[in-house]
C-alpha cells in the first residue's frame, strides 16, 4: 500500500522527448562548443529548443564532468524543463568498425546519491595495457596514457583527449567487470551505437559477425533512428522474437540524440529524428523502455499519436465534498487502471468520472440504492452538494452534482462509453442474450461500413432493409404467384378427375336425345313427313342460332362486368398499388407528381370501347333474334322452301316451327306433346353441346396442368433465388467486418459471423400431418413424425444449403415419387368434389410456402453461437467489441471488473492483446483486480485507492495516489494490493523476451 509520505499523484507514463547522447561544453574530445560563454550559450539553446526536451543524458568521453557541471547549472535555476538529467558515459572498444572503433554508452540511473563515485569506481576497473604499463579509466591514468603516446604533449587538458583516443576498452574485460558489479548491474544501461561509422553495423566481416553478435547481445539499448533498425530490433522484420531472444537476448528499444559537439546541432538531431519515452521522468522509465521497447520508445519528429485530445479526459476534481481527501486527479490518456482494496473507492471514482460525461443511464439513477452496485447510487442521500468537474484535452470542462440531480438533461448526451457492472450484467446475463448485445453487435457492424455504403440508413435495421426488400418483396410476389398458380392447378386437376364423368355424361346424353327423336317421329302423322322433316331442320338451326345469341349475351354480361371493374380499379385498386410502391419505395425521393405518373391507368378510351361492345352485342341479339311474326295463314309457309334458313332470324324460325307443329297433328293433345318433346330435344341438345365442350375442356386439362405445374415450380426456385439473394445481402452486411477479422491474429480472430437458412422442418411437416394427412391410412406418411423424418432426409438439405435450382429440383423429384402416396392419404376422396377441391387447394398451399425458411444471421465466438456461450464469454465478446471492433467510437471508455467471471489463465489470453490495442486509440479507464490486465497490458497510469476508517452516518475518506510501472512505489503497490503481482511482472518480462542482467 501507498502510505501518505509515498503518495504521488501524476498523470503516469506519457511520451516525453528524451535527450540520450548529447555531449556539453568542455568534453573531452572534438569539442566545438566555442564563444565568449560556450556554457551560457549551451543551455539557452537546450532551454529553448522544441520539441521541449524533459530528460538529458549528457555525453563524455570516459568522465562525468560535464554531466556534473549540467547538475550544478540545473541546481542553479537553469534547465527547468528537464526534470531528468543522467550520465552518459561514453567508450570505445578496442574492435574496429567502417572508420573508427565501436563505441558503447554506460547510461546512469542518478537515483542513487552516491552514483558518481560508484560509477567512477566500475570505470576504474577498466584497463588498458600500451607502452609497458597498465592504464586505469580514470582522469589521471587517461592524462598519463596521453603523455606517453605523445611525450611532446605537455598540457594536462591536451593529455587528457589524447589519452582519450587512445585508450580502449575490451569487449570482454567490460562484460565482466559489469557481471561482477551489482550496483552496475542495478544502476547502468548499455547502449550501443548501431551505425556503421562507429557501430556494430560497421562490423560487415563474416569474421566479425560473432563479435558484432556479442556485443549487440550485451547492449541493452541500440543508438539508431534507422526504421529497418527498429524493425529488426522490435522483431517485425528479418527476425522472430524468438530469434531476437535466442540471439541477442531479446528486443530492444533503438534511441537517437543530436550527438551535439557544438551549439548549432545542441537538440538537434539529424532529420528531426527525436527520441520519444513513455513514462514518467524517471530512469526507471528507460528501464521500462528496454522491457516493452514497442510501446515505450520511438523515434520519429513528434511522439506517437493517442486518442483525440477532445475526447480524452485530462484532469477530475471533485468540490463540496469533505470525504474527498484527493480532491483532483490528473487522468493519462492512454489505460488507466484504478486498483484497490475492497472497498476502497474504486468503483466510486469509476462512477464519478462516469457521471462528469453524462454515461450513467436513467435506469441505473433510478435503481434501488439497495442492491445497486453503483458508489453513487448507493451513496445518494450522503452525497449533499458535492460535484465532479471534468476537464477534457481540448480545454472544455463539464460540472455535474454526484447525487444525478442534473444527469441526463435533455441536451445531454454521454461523452463516454460506461461499461458498469449492471450494463454488462445487463447485456451479458445468464438468462440469455439480450436485445441490448445483439443491438451492440450491429451498431458496430453498421459503423464498420465505410458513409458513402450505407445508402442513407441511419442504423443497421435500417441499412438491412434497405439491402433485403428488394429479395424479400421478390419472395412475397413469387409466392402470391404460386399460390394462384395453385388455384389454377388444383381446378385442372379437379377437371382432369372429371373427364370419366362426362364421357359418360355425353355418352348418356346423346342416347337420351336419340330416344327423344324416335319418340317423336312416333307422334308424327302420316302424310306429314315433308312437314315433319322441315321442322326437324328448322330446329337445328334455331338451336344453332339460339347459342350464338347466347354467346353474344355472355359477352354483354362480360363487357358489363369490365365497365364495373374499370372503375374499381380507378377509384381502389391502383391508388392503392401506388400506395404500396410508395411506401415500399419511401427513399425514392419522387415528388407527387412523379409517383402519378406509376398511376396503373388503362392504355386506351376503354370507357368508350366498352359502351361501344355493348352497344354492338345488343345489335347483334336483336339483328339475330328479328321482330316479333304475328299469326297468319297456318297453311301458307312464312318462307319459301328455298330460302336459305340459316340467314333468317330466330323468331321468324319459331314462328314457322309453330306453324307446322300445327300442321303435324290435329289432336291438340298429340299436337302439345309434340311440341313439348321438341322443347326438350331442343334443350337436351344444349345440353349435350355444354357437356361436349366441358368434356373437351377437361381432357385438355391434362397438358395444361403439367405447363402451369412447370410454371409453379419455376416460380419456387425463384422463390428460392429470392432467398439466396437475401442470404447473399445479408453476408454483404458482414463483409468489411469479416474481412478485418480474417486479418486479424489472436482473440479477434475467434469473433465471426455467419449467414444461414433456417429450416423448421417440424413446424411445416406438422401442418400436414395434423391438418391435412389422414396418418390412419396405410401408406409411407402412417402415423405421427413419418413426413417430418422423410422430409428431414429428403428437402431439408436442398433447403438449407442448395442453390435455387438444387431446391427446384428435390422438390420436383419429392413431388414425382411422392404425390400419388400424399394424395391417397387425403382426408377426402376425389369423388368428395368440393371437400377434395378445398383439400388440394391447402395442399398445394402448403407443399410450395416457404414461411418456415428463414434467412438468419448468427454471432459466433470460437465456433460456438453467443446464445449457447457462458455469461463471462459473452463479456468477452462485449469487450471485443469496444477494445478492438468499436473504431467509429473514440470517447472514453470506463470498465467496471472487466475480468469478472473469467479465470487469470482467460484473461490474459483473451484480454491483454485487446487492452493494448485499445489504449493506442482511445482513452480507457478501468476498475481491476487483476494483475495481468494492469502489467501485462503495461497500463499507461495506475491509480491506487484507498479509503479510511468509515464513520457513522457518513462517507470514508477516500484518498487516490497515481502514477506508471516506471514508479516504483506504484509497482510495490501493484504487488501488495493484486493478487499474482509479482507473478504478472515475471510473465510479462517472459512475454517480452527481455533480461536486463548482462
Amino acid at each position: 500500500m501507498v502510505t501518505k509520505n509515498e503518495q504521488v499523484i501524476s498523470r503516469g507514463s506519457e511520451w516525453r522527448r528524451w535527450e540520450p547522447h548529447i555531449h556539453a561544453p568542455g568534453t573531452v574530445l572534438n569539442n566545438q562548443f566555442g564563444g565568449d560563454s560556450p556554457w551560457e550559450t549551451y543551455l539557452t539553446n537546450l532551454e529553448t529548443v522544441t520539441p521541449k526536451i524533459e530528460a538529458l543524458a549528457v555525453t563524455d568521453y570516459y568522465l562525468t564532468d560535464t554531466y556534473e557541471e549540467v547538475v550544478r547549472q540545473k541546481m542553479a535555476g537553469r534547465l527547468p524543463d528537464v526534470q531528468l538529467i543522467f550520465p552518459n558515459v561514453e567508450l570505445r572498444l578496442d574492435v574496429a568498425a567502417k572508420s573508427g572503433f565501436v563505441n558503447v554508452h554506460l547510461l546512469v540511473s542518478p537515483e542513487d546519491p552516491n552514483h558518481i563515485a560508484e560509477l567512477h569506481r566500475v570505470l576504474q576497473r577498466l584497463q588498458f595495457h600500451a607502452h609497458g604499463d597498465t592504464f586505469n579509466c580514470t582522469r589521471h591514468d587517461l592524462m598519463s596514457l596521453g603523455k606517453k603516446a605523445d611525450s611532446s604533449i605537455v598540457d594536462d587538458r591536451a593529455a587528457l583527449s589524447h589519452g582519450a583516443t587512445q585508450f580502449k576498452v575490451n569487449f570482454d574485460q567490460l562484460r565482466r567487470v559489469m557481471r561482477e558489479s551489482d550496483w552496475a548491474k542495478a544502476n547502468i544501461l548499455i547502449a550501443v551505437a548501431g551505425a556503421t561509422g562507429d557501430g556494430t553495423s560497421g562490423l560487415r566481416q563474416a569474421a566479425d559477425a560473432t563479435m558484432r553478435q556479442e556485443i549487440e547481445k550485451f547492449a541493452h539499448i541500440i543508438f539508431s533512428s534507422s526504421s529497418a533498425q527498429r524493425d529488426f530490433w522490435s522483431g517485425r522484420k528479418g527476425v522472430t522474437f524468438e530469434q531476437l531472444k535466442e540471439r541477442y537476448g531479446g528486443c530492444k528499444p533503438c534511441l537517437h540524440g543530436s550527438d551535439a559537439h557544438d551549439h548549432k546541432t545542441v537538440g538537434q538531431p539529424v532529420e528531426e529524428r527525436y527520441s520519444w519515452i513513455k513514462g514518467g521522468l524517471e530512469f526507471d522509465a528507460l528501464r521500462q523502455a528496454c522491457i516493452d521497447p514497442e510501446g515505450r520508445a520511438y523515434v520519429g519528429n513528434e511522439s506517437p499519436s493517442t486518442a483525440m485530445p477532445s475526447q480524452v479526459i485530462s484532469s477530475l476534481s471533485v468540490a463540496d465534498a469533505s470525504w474527498a481527501a484527493t480532491s483532483e486527479i490528473p487522468l493519462n490518456p492512454g489505460l488507466v487502471a484504478i486498483i484497490g482494496a475492497r472497498g476502497s473507492g474504486k468503483t466510486a471514482l469509476a462512477d464519478m468520472i462516469a457521471a462528469g460525461c453524462d454515461a450513467i443511464t436513467p435506469d441505473a439513477w433510478s435503481a434501488s440504492a439497495s442492491i445497486s452496485p453503483s458508489f453513487l447510487v448507493r451513496a445518494r442521500q450522503l452525497l449533499g452538494s458535492a460535484t465532479t468537474t471534468l476537464t477534457w484535452g481540448g480545454g472544455a470542462s463539464v460540472t455535474r452534482f454526484l447525487d444525478g440531480r442534473d444527469a441526463n438533461g435533455h441536451l445531454a448526451f454521454p461523452r463516454a462509453r460506461y461499461l458498469s457492472q449492471q450494463f454488462v450484467e445487463e447485456l451479458c446475463s445468464s438468462a440469455g442474450v439480450s436485445d441490448g448485445l445483439i443491438a451492440e453487435i450491429e451498431r458496430v457492424i453498421f459503423d464498420a461500413h465505410p458513409h458513402d455504403d450505407l445508402d442513407g440508413a441511419i442504423d443497421f435495421a435500417e441499412l438491412r432493409d434497405f439491402r433485403t426488400a428488394r429479395f424479400q418483396q421478390a419472395r412475397e410476389r413469387e409466392s402470391e404467384a404460386i399460390a394462384d398458380l395453385s388455384e389454377r392447378i388444383a381446378t385442372e386437376i379437379e377437371k382432369e378427375a372429371s373427364t370419366a364423368s362426362l364421357v359418360v355424361q355425353v355418352t348418356q346424353k346423346t342416347g337420351q336425345i336419340k330416344s327423344y327423336n324416335e319418340d317423336l317421329a312416333k307422334l308424327i302423322v302420316k302424310g306429314t313427313e315433308a312437314q315433319a322433316i322441315r321442322h326437324t331442320q328448322l330446329g337445328q338451326v334455331v338451336q344453332t342460332l339460339r347459342g350464338t345469341i347466347q354467346a353474344y349475351s355472355n359477352q354483354r354480361r362480360t363487357f358489363i362486368a369490365l365497365q364495373d371493374e374499370v372503375v374499381s380499379t380507378r377509384t381502389t385498386k391502383a391508388p392503392e398499388l401506388l400506395r404500396q410502391a410508395k411506401e415500399r419505395h419511401s427513399h425514392s425521393r419522387l415528388s407527387q407528381q412523379q409517383w402519378d405518373e406509376f398511376l396503373l391507368i388503362y392504355k386506351g378510351d376503354v370507357d368508350k370501347s366498352l359502351a361501344s361492345y355493348v352497344e354492338w352485342s345488343d345489335q347483334q341479339i336483336a339483328l339475330l333474334t328479328g321482330p316479333g311474326i304475328p299469326a297468319g295463314d297456318p297453311n301458307t309457309p312464312l318462307f319459301p322452301d328455298t330460302a336459305d334458313i340459316s340467314k333468317l332470324t330466330l323468331n321468324t324460325l319459331l314462328a314457322e316451327m309453330n306453324r307446322l307443329e300445327a300442321l303435324l297433328n290435329a289432336d291438340n293433345v298429340i299436337r302439345g306433346q309434340y311440341s313439348t318433346l321438341s322443347k326438350r330435344i331442343a334443350q337436351e341438345n344444349a345440353a349435350l353441346l355444354s357437356l361436349q365442350s366441358r368434356l373437351a375442356d377437361a381432357q385438355g386439362a391434362a397438358a395444361r396442368r403439367k405447363e402451369l405445374q412447370n410454371e409453379r415450380d419455376a416460380a419456387y426456385g425463384r422463390v428460392f433465388q429470392a432467398i439466396v439473394n437475401e442470404q447473399t445481402s445479408l453476408a454483404d452486411l458482414y463483409a468489411p467486418l469479416m474481412t478485418r477479422l480474417t486479418a486479424s491474429t489472436g482473440t479477434l480472430r475467434k469473433l465471426g459471423f455467419s449467414v444461414r437458412r433456417v429450416v423448421d422442418v417440424t413446424a411445416w411437416g406438422a401442418i400436414a400431418e395434423e391438418k391435412l394427412l389422414d396418418r390412419r391410412k396405410s401408406g409411407p406418411f402412417q402415423g405421427r413424425g413419418a413426413l417430418i423424418a422423410l422430409v428431414d432426409a429428403t428437402l431439408r438439405p436442398a433447403w438449407e444449403t442448395g442453390s435455387a435450382a438444387d431446391v427446384e429440383a428435390a422438390m420436383a423429384n419429392f413431388i414425382s415419387v411422392y404425390m400419388r402416396d400424399l394424395m391417397s392419404q387425403a382426408p377426402f376422396g376425389q369423388n368428395q368434389h368440393v371437400e377434395f377441391r378445398g383439400w388440394l387447394k391447402q395442399f398445394a398451399h402448403w407443399l410450395f410456402a416457404t414461411d418456415h425458411i428463414s434467412v438468419r444471421y448468427e454471432i459466433v465466438y470460437d465456433g460456438i453461437d453467443i446464445r449457447k456461450l457462458s455469461p463471462g464469454t459473452r463479456g468477452i465478446v462485449l469487450l471485443l467489441l469496444y477494445l478492438a471492433l468499436d473504431d467509429a467510437d473514440d470517447r472514453p471508455l470506463i470498465i467496471d471488473q472487466p475480468e469478472e467471471n473469467l479465470d487469470p489463465k482467460s484473461v490474459f489470453e483473451e484480454l491483454v492483446a485487446l487492452f493494448i490495442a485499445a489504449k493506442a486509440k482511445r482513452q480507457v479507464i478501468m476498475v481491476t483486480h487483476n494483475a495481468n490486465l494492469v502489467i501485462n497490458t503495461d497500463a499507461d497510469q495506475i491509480i491506487v485507492a484507498d479509503a479510511g476508517p468509515h464513520p457513522t452516518g457518513g462517507l470514508p475518506p477516500l484518498q487516490y495516489t497515481s502514477g506508471g510501472l516506471e514508479n516504483a512505489v506504484i509497482r510495490k503497490a501493484v504487488c501488495d494490493i493484486l493478487e499474482g503481482g509479482e507473478e504478472a511482472f515475471r510473465e510479462r518480462a517472459r512475454r517480452l523476451r527481455v533480461r536486463l542482467d548482462r
